[in-house]
């Protein structure tokens, strides 16, 4: 108990001491003022350095060491009257009430402030590690506005408009108050007409150009706005489609949407809102704090005190309020993500009556949204309370003061009205300011979101240049290890080695998990294996030109995609230059045509959301059309003929065999399809354990014997 006791017993004496011998000082000095001693100028100078020493030895003694932030503290503790004193007697030639005796009054002020700008060093400019990490931060703040802007480069012309017009603007209205306080003046004193009328004239004239100024800016900067968020959209939305299929199996729809919608709209704010309101902010203060300055210099530093105390509130309220906002973006984007999780799965919870289940998943994600909402709100109402009542308290010192300077003859009732005026608008400014940097930060966030996307480079390369003019279609995988990238611990192929040779048939057949479907999608470059390669006509996949490589490559999947738009535009897809010749050539090999013709508009027919106006089969059919049309060398059926019925399967078969050169590979269950096949290969635990026809398999009665024996119906048995 005693080691825990200690340091703070200690820390109360050294504070205790430090107070005794500091107000004892102080005291000394007013004195030694009194009666004449010093010069005024030495004695202030002199003090301040035996203060400073004195408190300096009895933090040593004390407490036995000395951190930087006492120094800085106790340094401006000791020279603030002197400087102060000094500064008033240079620029003003006169003494303050201090100046001229020393008594608690003083001694209270001139600590609080000492305190207050300590306090605010201290969270703006942190130590060490924690100074490190923030200027870390304000650098990398920095890079991303810069890189805002020059994303903005296509609308600098709006820009600088926009910023032309924000400068005209503010300065015409700070003119205002003080047209308002001459018109007091006019009216309160010898009335003379012609100076009358021209204070309103030029009043009338300064909120007129205010007006128009601000209107136009408002105007240019939202155009540019709107413009810069198109383009950030179409950019990001352009990185996410290059993106490998495994992207997205470990980031969620919720934040890919959320980034598209929310934080590309940040981005736009960052430079037009922010740095508009920052920069407007900017130059009125000053402008204000001039023409303070020239009303009554006194009410001006009086005024000037609430910046340290704002700041410092500020600054607290920042930290807590953009942790709970980047707390809330991410709850936002689960919630979404349940949303879409449901919407798009909304057969499944149909079939398995778990609307109540989805229903209490998503208000539970609505639920603590909500409570952030709430406590960030709290931290804002805090703020807001604490913020006020310091404004309050500032303008009943300032009408304290002011009516002081009236009696004295220092300023007129006209020039206080101004001042009035200015200060109401000048606590707002200063909160502006401080509040302006937190917020750009937040935006700034944002842009990093959208920045980490836009500058993310796929793991599989689409730089491949490689465009042969004749292309065989020999398909050769060698010794292929791989894993997908969400459970890298589990290999699903090992080892693997395939062939496929151009004009056969090549089916893969084997249990359900054992790595076929794994198969096409290396195939496509879905992924890149973390051992072997595939070659394609003895080159790498990774050679070939990405839109090359995918049209002489297809794949009709077993649940094909249908986008919204007409039956021709999903056929023709990917295919600027695509006939409707070629079209329904195509339709007509996959068995497509005839229904096609039988809708109301022909190949014109709207499919619906997803396909859902057209049947399994037919959009199935759609699929294998779609795949046709490109005349691939390559052609890939994964499982398709399970929505398939006999006749359109031996049709679809027929047109397939009308293209000899080309390399087929089937994945499938029924018998049908397998049995003709060119080359069978049995796939099991992501190796090949069996190659070879038919026939040859099912005498060697091995793994493909006892597979047909436990997958396959007698229908589908051969006569």
């Amino acid at each position: 108990m005693e080691d825990k006791t200690a340091p703070v017993f200690r820390k109360v004496v050294a504070l205790t001491s430090a107070v005794c011998v500091d107000l004892s000082l102080f005291y000394a000095s007013g004195f030694v003022a009194t009666h004449g001693v010093f010069g005024d100028l030495s004695r202030l100078w002199v003090s301040a350095a035996l203060r400073c020493l004195t408190l300096t030895a009895i933090t040593l003694f004390t407490l036995g060491d000395l951190k930087p932030v006492l120094i800085r503290f106790i340094t401006a503790y000791s020279v603030l009257p002197a400087v102060f004193e000094t500064g008033t007697r240079v620029v003003y030639h006169e003494e303050s009430q201090c100046g001229l005796l020393a008594d608690m009054r003083c001694w209270l002020m001139f600590a609080g402030a000492s305190l207050a700008a300590a306090l605010f060093w201290e969270l703006t400019i942190p130590d060490a590690d924690d100074a490190a990490a923030g200027k870390e931060k304000k650098q990398k703040a920095r890079v991303l506005l810069m890189r805002v802007l020059r994303l903005y480069k296509p609308y600098y012309l709006l820009l600088c408009g926009g910023f032309v017009f924000l400068s005209l603007a503010v300065i015409c209205e700070m003119f205002i108050p003080f047209y308002t306080g001459r018109v007091i003046d006019i009216l309160g004193s010898h009335y003379q007409q012609s100076e009358f009328l021209s204070a309103l004239l030029f009043m009338g004239l300064h909120s007129l150009g205010s007006s128009v100024s601000a209107g136009c800016r408002g105007g240019l900067l939202t155009c540019a706005i709107g413009a810069f968020t198109c383009r950030v959209k179409g950019k990001l939305f352009e990185a996410l489609t290059k993106q490998e299929i495994g992207f997205y199996e470990t980031i969620k729809t919720g934040e890919i949407t959320s980034r598209l919608s929310k934080d590309t709209n940040l981005m736009g704010d960052t430079v037009c809102l922010n740095v508009n309101v920052l920069l407007r902010t900017f130059i009125k203060t000053l402008g204000m704090i001039s023409l303070m300055m020239n009303l009554s210099w006194k009410l001006t530093f009086l005024v000037l005190m609430e910046v340290p105390i704002t700041g410092l509130i500020q600054n607290i309220y920042d930290t807590h309020y953009q942790r709970l906002s980047l707390a809330l973006q991410d709850s936002m984007a689960l919630a979404n993500e349940t949303a879409n999780e449901v919407v798009s799965g909304i057969r499944v919870v149909r079939s398995f009556n778990t609307e109540k289940h989805e229903a209490r998943r998503y208000d539970n994600r609505l639920m603590d949204t909500h409570t952030l909402k709430t406590r960030r709100g709290t931290v804002r109402a805090v703020y807001l309370l604490a913020r006020r009542l310091i404004g309050l308290g500032m303008q009943v010192f300032m009408l304290y003061y002011g009516r002081l300077f009236i009696r004295r003859g220092q300023m007129t009732t006209g020039n206080l009205v101004s001042f009035i005026l200015y200060q109401s608008d000048l606590g707002k400014n200063i909160r502006t300011l401080t509040y302006i940097f937190g917020d750009m930060l937040n935006s700034v966030g944002a842009a990093g979101k959208v920045f980490e996307y836009l500058d993310r480079e796929p793991l599989v390369s689409t730089e491949g240049k490689l465009t042969p003019d004749q292309l065989k279609g020999h398909v050769s995988f060698r010794h292929l290890n791989f894993a997908y990238p969400a459970y890298p611990k589990k290999p699903v192929l090992k080892d693997f080695s395939l062939e496929l040779k151009p004009g056969q048939m090549t089916a893969l057949v084997g249990p359900s998990g054992e790595g076929k479907s794994t198969c096409v999608s290396l195939l496509e470059r879905f992924y890149e294996p973390q051992d072997g390669q595939i070659l394609l006509d003895n080159e790498p996949l990774k050679s070939y030109e990405h839109h090359f490589l995918h049209k002489k490559i297809a794949v009709v999947s077993q649940e094909p995609v249908l986008f919204s738009g007409s039956v021709r535009h999903n056929i023709a897809y990917g295919l600027d230059d695509c006939s409707l010749e070629e079209i329904q050539e195509a339709a007509r090999k996959a068995n497509a045509h005839d229904f096609i013709k039988q809708l109301e508009k022909g190949y014109d027919t709207e499919v619906g959301e997803g396909g859902g106006q057209l049947s399994k089969s037919e959009r199935q059919r759609i699929a294998i059309a779609r795949a046709l049309v490109r005349q691939p060398q390559v052609l890939i059926l994964d499982e398709i003929t399970s929505s398939l019925d006999a006749e359109c399967e031996n049709k679809v078969q027929q047109a397939l065999a009308s293209c000899p050169n080309q390399t087929l590979l089937v994945i499938a269950h029924r018998l049908k399809t397998i049995e003709k096949a060119d080359q069978i290969v049995v796939v099991g635990d992501g190796r090949v354990q069996e190659r070879g026809t038919h026939r040859e398999l099912m005498d060697m009665k091995g793994s493909y014997y006892k597979l047909r024996e436990k997958l396959f119906t007698e229908g589908d048995s051969p006569q």
